[in-house]
């Protein structure tokens, strides 16, 4: 086996134990009676519980055993150098505000890539029991029903597709705007799925995500799934996304060329 293999088995394998640390540290307080929540913002709420930092935590601790060498961007712990040009990119929980609501729609994002953007990734539910991977040629959702592979949607009009965002004002206005221009030209709009709506691009049962204000954390994971799933996901003007900011996932480059007009150029 090619020294480049061995490293693609060894990442896979530090990301899943990573994903079931994770699970582990959270677990144990999701719809507890006496979780917690502080606001990181002075204005507007942004949440997070001792689930997030335990939970991220457990991670930072398997990469310290087994990947010391590599550097992490985590969203409640930060930055951390490495030496080895490989970056993990980790959520603890996207959809804080659905994990202390007790609606199962939230999830664990792992990434790891170099300085192209994520290779691989991990979009986890530990209270469904669902892990969708993707990269090094996996592409695969782990649940209750089994073992199945991914596989995104095939080509269909706009006006039969779906979309999805977490947030009905989707940024600023004149990004809520842009959204709600394309959202007219669609079958149905859903709000409030968190990550879970990006596993489900990459499971073809969905056909747009389209949201604003992300951060790297926020999309690594489910950008590397869905894009081993045969969709793909740019900024709204067509470009590199895994930075964050602007994102649209779609399940397919015709669906997605139907979509970006609607998005593109918005100042």
């Amino acid at each position: 086996m090619s020294d480049r293999k061995l490293l693609e088995r060894e990442l896979v394998a530090t990301a899943h134990a990573m994903a079931d640390a994770a699970r582990a540290a959270i677990l144990p307080h999701f719809r507890g009676q006496d979780l917690a929540a502080d606001n990181k913002l002075s204005e507007g709420f942004d949440p997070v519980t001792e689930g997030d930092r335990a939970a991220e935590r457990a991670m930072r601790a398997v990469l310290a055993e087994r990947r010391p060498d590599d550097a992490i961007l985590g969203e409640e712990y930060g930055a951390q150098d490495g030496t080895s040009g490989l970056t993990w990119v980790i959520d603890p929980i996207d959809g804080t505000r659905a994990f202390i609501s007790g609606t199962p729609t939230w999830g664990t994002l792992i990434a790891v890539g170099g300085a192209g953007g994520p290779e691989f990734g991990i979009v986890d539910q530990p209270f469904i029991g669902e892990r969708f991977v993707g990269g090094f040629g996996l592409a695969e959702v782990a649940g209750p029903h089994g073992t199945h592979p991914l596989a995104t949607r095939a080509t269909r009009e706009l006006s039969h597709a779906s979309l999805f965002t977490t947030f009905p004002e989707v940024g600023s206005a004149a990004e809520g705007a842009a959204f709600h221009r394309l959202a007219k030209e669609v079958k149905f709009t859903r709000y409030g799925i968190d990550c879970y709506a990006y596993a489900l691009v990459a499971a073809g049962q969905v056909d747009l995500v389209v949201e604003a204000g992300l951060n790297a954390y926020d999309i690594q994971g489910p950008m590397a799934v869905i894009n081993a799933a045969g969709g793909i996901v740019t900024d709204w003007d067509g470009g590199p996304a895994q930075d964050g900011g602007r994102v649209i996932a779609a399940a397919n480059a015709d669906i997605h060329a139907a979509a970006i007009p609607f998005l593109k150029g918005v100042q």
